[in-house]
């Protein structure tokens, strides 16, 4: 089998609204053209707002990105995204989501993301934020989450996070 159809090097998660602004789109864009120039594949739910936007950097920096779409059909996802797989399991597809890569971008987001994170959160997954949800522990403790200033430095955060996991 050759290697660079199947690569398996980093898979990060960019998660976000499926609804999103002008500035937002702007660093979901960043975000995605830094997945790409890290040499990952870019993992979302295949839709449009940030997963939109984040598919579309990573596409014009030459990288593979792929959609897990909540519906049965393939041509629902955004344009942007090189695989699309159709899971029919609408926003459990979440869990495949997380399952899937090795860190999670989240970016804005709503209740979708949260879950995202959420779940990544408990399997273990470094999750790095950017302009996303605040979370507190009942204790009162402060959320886990990394947090990134910049698509860059979100995306040095997520290899780095992932190497140190071994």
């Amino acid at each position: 089998m050759d290697s660079d159809l199947f690569p398996t090097g980093l898979y990060i998660a960019v998660v976000g609204a499926g609804t999103s602004d002008d500035a937002l789109d702007a660093t979901a864009a960043d975000v995605g053209r830094a997945v790409a120039s890290a040499g990952a594949i870019l993992v979302c739910g295949g839709l449009g707002g940030v997963m939109e936007a984040a598919c579309r950097g990573a596409r014009d920096a030459g990288g593979i990105t792929v959609g897990m779409l909540p519906g049965d059909d393939r041509r629902s996802a955004n344009p942007h995204v090189t695989i699309a797989i159709p899971t029919g399991m609408g926003e459990m597809r979440n869990a495949l989501i997380v399952r899937t890569v090795d860190a999670v971008i989240a970016l804005g987001g709503e209740y979708g993301t949260l879950s995202e994170i959420a779940l990544a959160r408990k399997l273990g997954v470094p999750v790095v934020g950017v302009a996303t949800w605040i979370l507190t522990r009942p204790d009162g403790t402060s959320d886990d989450l990394l947090r990134a200033s910049s698509a860059e430095d979100a995306v040095r955060l997520a290899v780095a996070a992932i190497n140190d996991r071994g």
